[in-house]
């Protein structure tokens, strides 16, 4: 098989493009950042625990220099979906570093007795630790982002919940009318469930702080000292900043996957409230005229080809078909995490694909979700109050006084007539207009308590 004059990779690399040419996508750029850096740290301390040589060691750290400012991304292309437990991607990785590193010492590609793959680049080091340490710092690196935005998302929420505190309009049960709301109380548990996953989110990063660094094969530590281990830490730790330790017992995080389906399983969490969200909003901006048109959503392009002036809930549709393809990975990580078998994972690439692709899209979709329709969103007085005016919930009111019979007796008739279930209880002679009134008062029945009696009163505080 030859290699390409002008390529910096190697043999294995190319054995590797060939195996694995399926979806045309090459490993995330985030993964093979980690990996470069998890490199240069152990060239540097391979270098001063005198396991390489100064000027090896710091072509090697130029080489990774250049690779982490991101230049010749194009010699990584082995595909995201492999065999081999990324032992693939380690190995472009190693090629592509010690070529580079080759070059800087005067050689040209494939003078591997300058800098070897293996023997230099790979020093002290597996595929089963370096790749999932590598995946652990990605996965933070992206979880970090998503948490801002998660926060943005939540404040602009809360701003609407404010703005619209005093709006009232109709709720809504199995898609039926059901009892009067506050618009910003709509709004304020939208925000709730937000935040419950900036939380989630927010502390997940501590599953993915401890990495198996220095565990090699299959989590015992052979070929790698136990100075090199605990330095490498130390050395990630501070180049991060992300407050990295080493695992007490490595052989579990290299057989165990089961912190990326906790992450996985997490945004998930996040991907079904965007969806319901996303989706409500859909729903309350329908028609506008033929539909609910409660909401009026910003106006972001065209919605057709062939019907002039229709605008279509595009940002809101972003959000939630985002959110089905994160749940989609979700499952796809789960699976590949429990087909592991006895010390290792086979299947560790698939799942970094799935975990880095649903935060990075998760991010994008919650930004742009965010900025380009919640944070526009109009809620429509006008249509909200003739909604309201037009439904029978309020006979709900009258229930504590007349009981449940007769108020859906004054319900059935309301919306049989095309009238109130206030002017029907009067022409009942059932209360008068004014208790009436007082009875369903939009507002009152916005909040706690039963209306028409004060607080205390028949609930054993009298």
């Amino acid at each position: 098989m030859e290699i390409p004059a002008n390529a910096y990779y190697g043999i294995h690399t190319a054995r590797a493009m060939n195996n694995f040419a399926v979806s045309g996508r090459p490993v995330n750029r985030k993964l093979i950042h980690a990996l470069v850096l998890v490199k240069k740290t152990a060239a540097q301390v391979n270098c001063e625990q005198n396991r390489l040589p100064p000027h090896r060691a710091a072509a090697m750290i130029d080489a990774c220099n250049e690779l982490l400012a991101g230049r010749h991304l194009d010699m990584f292309a082995v595909d995201a979906l492999q065999g081999g437990a990324g032992t693939s991607t380690n190995m472009n990785v190693n090629e592509v570093i010690a070529n580079l590193a080759i070059m800087r010492l005067g050689g040209k590609p494939g003078q591997y007795e300058l800098v070897h793959p293996l023997d230099d680049v790979n020093c002290c080091q597996s595929t089963n630790d370096v790749y999932p340490t590598a995946l652990r710092i990605a996965a933070i690196r992206l979880l970090r982002p998503l948490c801002d935005a998660m926060a943005s998302l939540q404040e602009s929420l809360q701003h609407k919940e404010t703005e619209y505190a005093d709006l009232l309009k109709l709720g809504r049960t199995q898609l039926m009318d059901a009892l009067p709301m506050m618009a910003g109380q709509g709004f304020g548990a939208y925000a709730k469930a937000v935040a419950r996953d900036r939380w989630r989110l927010y502390k997940a990063e501590e599953r993915l702080r401890e990495i198996p660094i220095g565990g090699t094969a299959i989590g015992t530590g052979m070929n790698a000292p136990r100075a090199y281990s605990y330095r490498m830490v130390e050395k990630l730790a501070d180049e991060t900043g992300f407050g990295l330790c080493r695992s007490d017992h490595p052989m579990d995080p290299i057989q165990n996957m089961d912190v990326f389906v906790e992450v996985s399983g997490l945004l998930k969490s996040a991907a079904v409230n965007l969806f319901k969200i996303s989706g409500d909003f859909r729903l309350l901006a329908s028609g506008p005229l033929g539909g609910i048109g409660e909401f009026t959503l910003p106006p972001v392009q065209a919605g057709s080809s062939i019907m002039p002036g229709k605008v279509n809930p595009v940002m809101a549709e972003l959000a939630g078909l985002t959110a089905l393809r994160v749940i989609a990975e979700d499952a796809a990580i789960t699976m590949a995490a429990a087909s592991g078998q006895l010390e290792l994972n086979a299947f560790l690439p698939l799942i970094a694909e799935s975990l880095l692709e649903s935060l990075q899209i998760l991010d994008g979709a919650v930004r742009l979700f965010d900025e380009r329709c919640v944070r526009g969103l109009i809620v429509c007085e006008d249509r909200c109050s003739a909604n309201l005016r037009n439904s029978a919930v309020m006979a709900s009111a009258l229930v504590a006084e007349l009981g449940y019979d007769e108020a859906a007796s004054i319900a059935s008739a309301a919306i049989a007539q095309g009238r109130t279930p206030e002017d029907i209880t009067e022409e009942r002679d059932l209360l008068t207009r004014s208790r009436i009134e007082q009875l369903c008062h939009p507002y009152t029945v916005t909040k706690p308590g039963i209306p028409g009696q004060e607080e205390g009163i028949h609930d054993g505080n009298a």
